[in-house]
This record gives C-alpha cells, structure tokens and sequence, in this order.
C-alpha cells in the first residue's frame, strides 16, 4: 500500500526528469579517451574525480558535514613490476612468476631457516597469536594466507600487507606467503607482478617495512609440502622492487534527510570511478589504434547512476540523509572502499544501507541484476523502483563467481552494512559478457545510453524508497554478515 500510494504522486520527482542526454554526457566524459583509463594514481584519475566533484557541487549537494571538500584523500603506496630472482627451498629451485613472485621488498640475497607461524597475524582481541613461543629474528616466516574468520580475495590481499609489517617488527629477514585466494594463480601472477599500488601502511614519513616478501602458489600441494617440511631452509635472491608513496582520493557529498526524526541516519550510495589505465597496465590485448581501457560499462556506467542520484534528489530529498561515495582503487583491491571503511567521514552505525553499483557489462535492457538482492532486506524496495521504469529484477547471477566479495559493497559488508550491487542486466557472466570486460572495446559508442538513463532511474528511485522506509533493512536471518550487523548496530 505504501508503494501504492506513493506511485500516485511519484511523477512529481524529479527522478522522472533525468534525461538521457544528460546521462551519455556524463558517460562520454568519464569513458573518453583523454581520461587515459582512469588509472589510480594517474591524472585521469584525478580529473574525474575532480568532474565528479564539481557535478555534485553543480546539482546542489555539499561536502559531509565537517569537511571543506568533496575529497577524501586516500594514502597509497606504488610497487614497480617484479623483476629477476631466485628462490630455492631444501636445494629445490622454484619457478620465479611461475611458482612464486615477490610483492613486495627491497633487493635481498640471503640463505636462513624456515619457521611456520600460522597465518601471521596478532590481535588480542580475537585471539589471534601466531609469534606466540615462535622465535622468527634472523629467519624466513612462513605464513597462511587470509584470516581465521575472512578468506575473500580483497581481505586475503588486505592482510597480506599487515603480515609483512608484522614479520618486520619481528626481526624475520623474509616472509612467504602460501596464497590461497579463489583466483587462478595463472592471473594472480599475471596481474601481481606489473606494478602495484596497495593502501599505505603507517603514517606519511614511517619507517617502511622492506623485508622481502613472497607469495607462494598456495593451492599446488608439492609447493606447501616443501616449504613446511621440517628443518626447511631457504635461499632468496632479488633484484626488489622499488616502492613509492602517492595519493588518490575517494569523492564524497551529501544530501540532508527531509524528515527531522530519521535525517541523522543515511544511506551510502557508492560506485568505483577507477579503471585500468593504458597499454601494458590492462593486463589485456591492445593495438596502436587502440591501447586505451577506457571502463564505460566498468564502471563509468555506475557513476552516472550517482551524479543521476545526486541531480534528482538533491532537489528533493527523502526522509533519510544521503552519501554518494565515489571510490578509488577498486580495480586494485577495493581501495577507496576499504579505506573509507576504516576511515569515515560520517558514523557507521547510523547507516542503514549501502546500494552500490558496479558491473563487468550488460547483454540484457529488460532487466537490471543485483547481488545480495534476497540477503540484504530491501528487496521489496528495489523491485518497485526497477518496475516503475520498465524493468525486471534478476537476484545473484552467475553465484559460482563470487560476485558479492569481489565488489565495493563487501568492505561495507564486513562492517555489518546491508550492502548488495546493483548491475546492469546479465543472466550469466559468459563470454558474452566477457567481450568488453577490461578490454579496449569498452568504449561509450557501444553503450545503449536509453537502457543508461533507465539503469540510472532505478537506481535512483530504489534509493530514495530504502531512504524512506520506516525501519532499516536487516541481513536475512544467518547471513555470514549478521554478526557484525549486531556489532554495528548495538542498541
């Protein structure tokens, strides 16, 4: 009835006024050529952020409350591409690239014992004591990767950094790594032994950690049996790679709740606006014609679903405030978001959900896709809004990938926010689908910019009905994330 009630009066919204023009300017812009494929750390990268700023300013939205800018400055650190090495475990010589990379650590040549310390990792409160009686000064740790409780692949790379600064405090002269993340080693070491750019640890000016570190492929059982056999010793050498501090920044503006009673509560809306670069920093075939991965539908086509958010409610708000987040560095491990996630500009407890949109590419303008839709409570929501506008609602396609840790909304996730993706419409994630994602083919003439502005409308109107809802979505009973809802939102 509410939803019934509400139609009756839903064309005075602007919402209904978004153009399609005005969503394939935004588009064009942000996929064009002169962006240079939105690199983090780069300057397309910064001029859009700075567009994105500036639209936001344009259509009546401010800085969170407390802040000067839109810009949330996001510290990183920039590794160089792997170079020459040896690694050779009990006299048997391991394939560099191949069975190992190094990720990170200045130039090394050195021989000394193998020592286990389970997963590398120190917290009190959780328990988690892995030097405890382990003696690791002057020797190589050997450590698992990921966590006790979390083994998606952002989390597994995300503590990967936190277990090298921990080995180093040690006094360990090296650190291998068994990688385990659900990837294909094949790609792990395609894409990890380019340049990197990781979140910075420390404070601008600390100490960097620069012992070596190695990743292992974890998953080949001859590789762990080696290295945890007993009395292991180990010989290293390396040429290191080079390490530099950079920034990029997330964007971040908000829009006042209408309603006095529920405005210090808010929603997040969130999409990446990074992509990969140029030539060799693709990671995928290119010519001279074409070299640049311009990302229009990864993800350019999600951040005209915010600046369309923005426009339309901007100008009349619902109850509930709202937070459109633009993130960095999703490309390389969820940066933005993850950083944002430990860092907030506004308190997390009082959001009460998080509608991000992401998407590899679309094959099917009758629907939009969502992961997470049936966990995360604001189904009924979500499936109003998309019909208004014509369009069906698939829930979790293609769920053999993982597509629900492998988004920005799983760093929000991870702190106990209802967080599902909404995405342009796919049944499978095929080569159909594969065609275009992180190719040089992403181009903004190929996008069906009326299925855009359609995309951006739902998204819209889905935001201002969970904005306005009497009570906050709540996690289905027994999600993995229920936990750290109850955490989150202590009464």
């Amino acid at each position: 009835m509410a939803f019934s009630s509400f139609a009756q009066q839903k064309k005075d919204l602007p919402v209904f006024n978004l153009t399609k023009e005005v969503a394939e300017a935004h588009l064009r812009f942000l996929a064009s050529d002169e962006l240079m494929g939105r690199r983090t750390g780069e300057m397309g990268n910064r001029v859009a952020a700075r567009y994105l700023a500036e639209q936001f300013r344009k259509y009546g939205a401010t800085p969170v409350p407390g802040q000067s800018t839109f810009y949330q400055t996001v510290p990183l650190e920039r590794i160089g591409a792997s170079g020459k090495g040896e690694l050779v475990v009990n006299n048997e010589p391991l394939r560099n690239n191949e069975d190992w990379m190094l990720i990170a650590g200045d130039a090394a040549s050195l021989s000394a014992p193998v020592v286990y310390a389970g997963y590398g990792l120190e917290d009190t409160a959780k328990g988690w004591e892995d030097y405890k009686g382990v003696d690791v000064k002057g020797k190589i740790v050997l450590v698992q990767s990921g966590s006790p409780d979390n083994q998606t692949p952002a989390e597994i790379i995300a503590s990967s950094n936190r277990k090298r600064q921990i080995a180093g405090e040690k006094g360990a002269v090296a650190l291998i790594e068994l990688f385990t993340v659900p990837i294909p080693w094949n790609i792990v070491t395609r894409n990890f032994t380019r340049d990197q750019i990781s979140l910075a640890q420390g404070n601008e000016g600390a100490t960097r950690t620069s012992l070596p570190h190695v990743w292992v492929n974890g998953k080949e059982a001859r590789l762990t049996r080696l290295l945890r056999a007993a009395n292991t010793t180990a010989q290293l050498s390396t040429e290191g790679r080079k390490s530099e501090r950079i920034v990029s920044h997330n964007v971040a503006a908000y829009i006042q709740g209408s309603d006095p009673k529920l405005r210090d509560e808010y929603i997040i809306l969130s999409a990446h606006y990074d992509h990969v670069g140029v030539g060799k920093q693709g990671g995928q075939p290119y010519t001279a014609e074409d070299s640049i991965f311009n990302g229009a539908r990864d993800n350019a086509f999600g951040c005209v679903a915010l600046l369309s958010s923005a426009e339309a409610l901007a100008k009349n708000p619902p109850k509930r405030s709202v937070l459109i987040l633009a993130v960095t560095g999703e490309e390389l491990g969820l940066l933005g978001s993850r950083y944002y996630a430990s860092n907030s500009l506004l308190a997390l407890n009082k959001c009460i959900f998080n509608l991000n949109s992401d998407g590899a590419g679309y094959n099917d303008t009758s629907i939009v896709s969502v992961i997470g839709l049936d966990r995360t409570g604001a189904k009924a929501e979500i499936e109003a809004a998309a019909k208004v506008f014509g369009l069906d609602v698939v829930a979790d396609p293609s769920p053999e990938q993982g597509l629900f840790d492998r988004s920005d909304n799983v760093n929000f996730a991870i702190k106990g926010i209802p967080s599902p993706t909404f995405t342009p419409g796919f049944r499978k994630f095929d080569q159909d689908i594969m065609k275009n994602y992180h190719q040089v083919s992403d181009n903004p003439e190929t996008v069906d910019f009326g299925y855009l502005l359609k995309f951006s409308q739902a998204y819209t109107y889905a935001a201002r009905l969970i904005a306005d809802r009497t009570t906050a979505p709540q996690w289905t009973a027994g999600d993995k994330y229920e936990e750290a809802a109850k955490k989150l939102y202590v009464k």
